[in-house]
């Protein structure tokens, strides 16, 4: 029987950018233990998409320099074809997800996932990525730090720019 709504499936690729460096020195720089340093991107339609420095883009899955996510996390399907949903992204991309909007700390790759996810599934994204920034920025080290991490936009396609 053909199916009149075709439902697509909806992952989240979980990277640990610091590839594994965190969990061993976080206790020693921030006085708490946190386990990655993450990037993440939404990967629908066969494409993986994510958010940095330079905007909105999209490889193949695990095309990034990261290579292979750490974990993936299913967050169900949607319904929203690859048109919409592109028009959806270019909207993003001339508003909110320009690169020039970009800040590790309040607007980056995990808020971008996180309101990809909601518009084509309803759900978020764990409160363990979303929590990290906010979490590191409330202790000392994160306070000294925060200037300049502030000054850059890191993009996963392997560039760190200066934010303009």
């Amino acid at each position: 029987m053909a199916q009149n709504n075709p439902s697509f499936p909806v992952q989240l690729y979980v990277y640990d950018m610091s590839r594994g460096m965190a969990r061993q020195l976080s206790s020693v720089f921030l006085g708490r233990q946190v386990d990655g340093i993450w990037h993440t991107g939404v990967v629908v339609h066969g494409k993986e998409f994510f958010f940095g420095g330079g905007g909105i883009a999209h490889c193949p899955p695990c095309g990034t320099v990261l290579g292979r996510p750490n974990k993936v996390v299913d967050l169900g399907y949607t319904e929203v074809n690859e048109d919409l949903f592109l028009e959806y992204l270019d909207s993003l991309a001339e508003s909110e997800y320009r690169g020039d909007k970009y800040n590790l700390f309040e607007h980056n790759c995990n808020t971008f996932s996180n309101d990809v996810a909601q518009f084509l599934t309803g759900k978020t994204i764990p409160s363990y990525i979303t929590d990290l920034p906010s979490e590191i920025l409330s202790t000392p080290f994160g306070q000294d730090l925060r200037p300049l991490l502030d000054s850059l936009a890191i993009n996963p396609g392997g560039n760190i720019t200066g934010q303009r």
